[in-house]
């Protein structure tokens, strides 16, 4: 059975696990090693693609990456999330149960987990190997943004190969947004508006997007300037605000907080084909 197949069938059978797509994915390369100063901890369990529960007690959320969500709240398993899962048990099993974490610049997020980039044995960041597998997406989240530029480069050798979530494209467009949550989309960009609130850039089909005014000054202004009228790819937490009290019937239902300058780019009029 050929590469492709294999990857076809991993993901419509969700828990299949294919050892061989691991192998010739981590193929492209080693992105984000470890620094010296990273502490050894021990695993009790992967909880999901992107979480880990310690022996010590913590629950640690991995950072950079977003992983596929399993099921919960009445919802199924999203595309890839078990098997998101299974390889971060492998990583953490080849490691012998053992990590290296280096936790982030802020260090806990708002359910209290401990943010943190974890190393395998033999020092590769695990957020970066499943990016490059295609496991999930990688995301910026200020002031935890010190392996960016590794971990953007780790997603983009799994979307130049058509890996996992990127055997087709994930990317949706504006109008198809139905529920909040993280997604990837693409628009066309009608205005551009600074204010008291921060920079707001509008996709047509009710989407803006948000710069805080405490991350502006990490944005290109000029490139911000010039976005009117194209066509632009962005990805994070889509906000419905719908439900809020005070929203104007000209504002757009849907919100989503740009949080780093990766998770906004100029794109092509073409679309991404599934090249399987």
């Amino acid at each position: 059975m050929g590469f492709c197949q294999l990857l076809k069938k991993a993901s419509f059978a969700g828990a299949f696990f294919v050892p061989g797509i691991w192998h010739q994915a981590a193929q492209a390369g080693v992105f984000c090693p470890a620094p010296a100063s990273v502490v050894q901890v021990e695993v009790q369990r992967v909880v999901d693609g992107d979480t880990v529960r310690l022996k010590d007690g913590r629950s640690v959320r991995m950072i950079g990456l977003n992983a596929p969500e399993t099921a919960k709240k009445g919802r199924t398993d999203e595309p890839y999330a078990v098997a998101a899962r299974q390889r971060l048990q492998a990583l953490v099993a080849t490691s012998g149960g053992r990590v290296g974490l280096m936790p982030g610049r802020e260090r806990k997020d708002r359910y209290g987990r401990t943010l943190a980039h974890l190393f395998g044995a033999d020092g590769e960041n695990l957020e970066a190997q499943l990016l490059a597998e295609g496991f999930g997406f990688q995301v910026g989240v200020a002031p935890n943004v010190d392996l960016v530029a590794c971990q953007r480069a780790a997603e983009n050798a799994a979307r130049q190969a058509g890996l996992g979530l990127w055997r087709q494209s994930p990317v949706r467009s504006v109008t198809s947004l139905r529920r909040s949550g993280f997604a990837l989309v693409s628009g066309r960009v009608s205005k551009v508006e600074r204010n008291r609130g921060g920079i707001w850039i509008e996709l047509q089909g009710s989407l803006v997007l948000r710069v805080a005014p405490d991350l502006a000054r990490q944005f290109d202004s000029a490139l911000l300037d010039g976005l009117q009228g194209k066509q632009v790819e962005a990805r994070g937490w889509i906000q419905d605000r719908s439900s809020r009290s005070g929203l104007k019937s000209s504002q757009a239902r849907w919100m989503l907080p740009l949080t780093d300058p990766g998770m906004l780019k100029p794109t092509s009029e073409q679309k991404i084909v599934d090249i399987f």
